[in-house]
């Protein structure tokens, strides 16, 4: 008891009355009871004993090569474009005009979509989506003296 008057007498000097302090206790109690109700119901609906979750991974990357011999197949490059795909078109078996024509129908296809295309070699094209970002090591005027295409002038 001259234990408890003393406690009363501490509590007192700071501005808490004992009846409340136990009240909190039984506050605190009783929210805790209701956390582990709770995470058991979660159990039982989720079947999880555990709280680790599985993250998920992404995507893996794909890049399609393509040699088109026609300009239908134009439109099946364009189709990579817009499922995210990047593709790397080889015109080097293609008569001059039509790949004139496939080049042109391609950069349509990037425009719309906000991808990116850019220049390999004489008649190689990489064409990227808009998620993608081509760095090119060299200036835009090294590429153009280096390689020249007689059908895109």
């Amino acid at each position: 008891m001259a234990g408890s008057n003393l406690l009363n007498k501490v509590w007192g000097f700071f501005g808490i009355e004992p009846d409340e302090e136990e009240e909190d206790l039984e506050n605190e109690d009783y929210v805790q009871e209701e956390e582990e109700e709770e995470e058991e119901e979660e159990r039982k609906l989720f079947g999880r004993k555990n709280k680790v979750v599985n993250m998920p991974q992404a995507n893996q990357i794909k890049m399609v090569i393509s040699q088109p011999t026609t300009f239908e197949q134009s439109e099946e490059i364009c189709q990579y474009l817009k499922e995210r795909k990047s593709c790397i078109v080889n015109l080097e078996y293609v008569n001059k005009d039509v790949a004139r024509r496939v080049v042109d129908f391609i950069s349509g296809g990037v425009y719309a979509l906000n991808g990116h295309i850019q220049k390999i070699s004489n008649s190689i094209f990489l064409i990227a989506p808009a998620n993608y970002d081509i760095a090119n090591e060299m200036g835009r005027e090294e590429v153009k003296n280096k390689l020249s295409v007689s059908w895109l002038k």
